[in-house]
Parts: C-alpha cells; sequence; structure tokens
C-alpha cells in the first residue's frame, strides 16, 4: 500500500468513530463532532435525531459565546432549518435559517447566499410571501452583481409568485417580465413559457383579456411542442379564462372543459384544480344566465370541498 493510500484511510472518519470522539472533546470541536453527526443521519432520512445531534451543536457553539466561530453556529441552524423543514415544520425552519444567514453575512460568506434562496422558498411554501419577498430581493441583486442570470431569473420568478398570491398582479407581471427575459436569454424555453402563463394569470386578473390571450397562447405553444401535457393543461385554463373575458363565452368554455376532461382523466387527479376549472364553469354559466347548470356544479363542488377539506 502506498503512503498516499494510508492517508486516504486515514481520512475516512465513520460514524463510529464520531460516537466514540464525543467523550474526548470539548468547545468547538465537540460543537463540530455533534454537526458531523447531525449531518450523516439527516442522509439517512431520521430527521428527529439530526434535529436533536443540530440542536445539542448549536447549544454548544452558543455557550462559547463571543469565542464560537461564527460559520459553525451557522452551520448548525442551517441544520437545524433542513430537518425541521423535512419535519413540515415549516416557521421553525424558517426561523432556523433566518439566523444562519445572518451569521452567515456577518461573516461575509458565500454561502450565505444560497441558503438565503433556500428561506425565500421555505418562506414562500409557508405562505410568508412578504418575508419572501424582503429576502429574495437581497438574493436578486447579489445574483445580477454575480452575474448569475439563473439565479437572478429564478428569483424573479418567485418574487413574480409571491406578488401575484398577494394579489399585486402589476408588480407580478414586473417580475415575471424581468425573469422572462434572463431566461429567453439563456434559451430556457420552458422556464420562458412558464412565465407567459403566470403572465396570462394576472392579466386574466387585471382585467386585459386581449394581453392574457397572447401570453396563454405563447405558453401553450411551447408546451404543446414540449409535449408537456401537465403544463399544456395550466396554459389551456389561462387561456379558457382569456376567452371568456374577452366576450368569447362559447369558445372559452369549450376550451375551459377541455381542460376538465384532460384533468379528470389523470390517473394522479388534483382536486383542487379540479374544482378551480369548475368553479370558473359554473361562474361563466352562471354570469350567461345558466342558473340551473351552475347550481349542479356548485353542488358537486361543494360535496367535494367538504371531503377534501375536512380536518
Amino acid at each position: 500500500m502506498s503512503s498516499d493510500d494510508e492517508s486516504t484511510n486515514d481520512d475516512i472518519i465513520t460514524e463510529e468513530m464520531l460516537w466514540e470522539r464525543i467523550p474526548e472533546v470539548q468547545g468547538a470541536e465537540r460543537a463540530e463532532t455533534f454537526y458531523e453527526l447531525s449531518a450523516r443521519i439527516y442522509a439517512r432520512g431520521q430527521y428527529d435525531e439530526a434535529l436533536a445531534l443540530a440542536e445539542t451543536a448549536r447549544d454548544i457553539y452558543s455557550e462559547l459565546g463571543a469565542g464560537a466561530p461564527l460559520e459553525g453556529l451557522a452551520q448548525a441552524y442551517s441544520a437545524i432549518g433542513y430537518n425541521l423543514n423535512q419535519l413540515h415544520r415549516i416557521e421553525e425552519a424558517a426561523n432556523a435559517m433566518t439566523k444562519a444567514v445572518e451569521l452567515l453575512r456577518e461573516h461575509k460568506s458565500p454561502m450565505a447566499l444560497e441558503l438565503a434562496c433556500t428561506l425565500g422558498e421555505w418562506l414562500y411554501s409557508s405562505k410568508e410571501y412578504r418575508k419572501a419577498i424582503d429576502c429574495i430581493e437581497d438574493c436578486v441583486q447579489e445574483h445580477l452583481v454575480d452575474g448569475n442570470d439563473m439565479g437572478a431569473a429564478n428569483d424573479f420568478y418567485l418574487i413574480g409568485c409571491a406578488r401575484r398570491d398577494l394579489g399585486e398582479h402589476n408588480e407580478a407581471i414586473v417580475a415575471f417580465n424581468e425573469a422572462r427575459t434572463l431566461y429567453k436569454k439563456l434559451k430556457e424555453v420552458i422556464h420562458v413559457a412558464r412565465c407567459d402563463q403566470k403572465i396570462a394569470y394576472s392579466l386574466v386578473a387585471l382585467g386585459d383579456a386581449e394581453g392574457a390571450e397572447i401570453a396563454a397562447q405563447r405558453a401553450l405553444d411551447v408546451f404543446q411542442t414540449a409535449h408537456d401535457h401537465r403544463r399544456e393543461t395550466f396554459a389551456l385554463f389561462e387561456l379558457g379564462k382569456a376567452r371568456i373575458l374577452s366576450g368569447n363565452v362559447d369558445g372559452g368554455l369549450a376550451t375551459l372543459r377541455r381542460v376538465l376532461r384532460t384533468v379528470a382523466e389523470s390517473e394522479d387527479k388534483d382536486f383542487e384544480f379540479i374544482l378551480e376549472v369548475e368553479e370558473e364553469i359554473a361562474k361563466t354559466l352562471r354570469a350567461s344566465g345558466d342558473a340551473i347548470g351552475a347550481s349542479e356544479i356548485e353542488r358537486r363542488i361543494e360535496t367535494v370541498r367538504e371531503i377534501i377539506e375536512e380536518k
């Protein structure tokens, strides 16, 4: 065996060796050992145990006070965040990741940006849309300065989604257009179409039927060409709404019913989306004077919603 092989073997630290090291070390080295164990156990999917180990690492670092290595403490907080996220404790995960990002920014660590982007996604997932926007707006500026167009495009897209969910449709369209420009520059065809579909949604909400129909058709063209049937269905939904808004009620209803047939025939039924389409059809029928047809659909919607929303 060569000396290089011996060195390689010496560098391999097993999980058992980490457990054996704990009684022998103190301070930052002890905290780092708990962090390493947490990472190993996280990789196995044992998130409760990994969380407890990461929390122990954090506590040891915290006890060190001013002498604690900031990056180590930040890593412990990020590990806590990742485990809490896997345990679906999203709000707590976001709080832990916020502390990690703050510490890393203080240390001017390049890891801060990556974790901040993750934090923004978690805040969005937990419907903390305003906080998500504040977080991601910082990220987009850093990505633009670094020349990371893909990172900036993803940031703008997430900002657009948060703005849309807040009902801030003009601002959402601005963000989606920024993302679209960058995605187009990068030849990210599907991502460009995703932006077009979201723009169509907001234009419908703003009452711009013509603009919505153009954007929805652009998205549909891409998804059909790519044979991306799932996204094609969402684009068709926006196209149907835009047609109804423009006064083409029959054409719009035909499009919505096509969407409904497609999603209803899917093996994995997305009942939330099915109900959204059904509600749009019922609303259109009622506005067109077909109260009986609308009532029939609304009754069915109520039956299904009662089942899926029951605690």
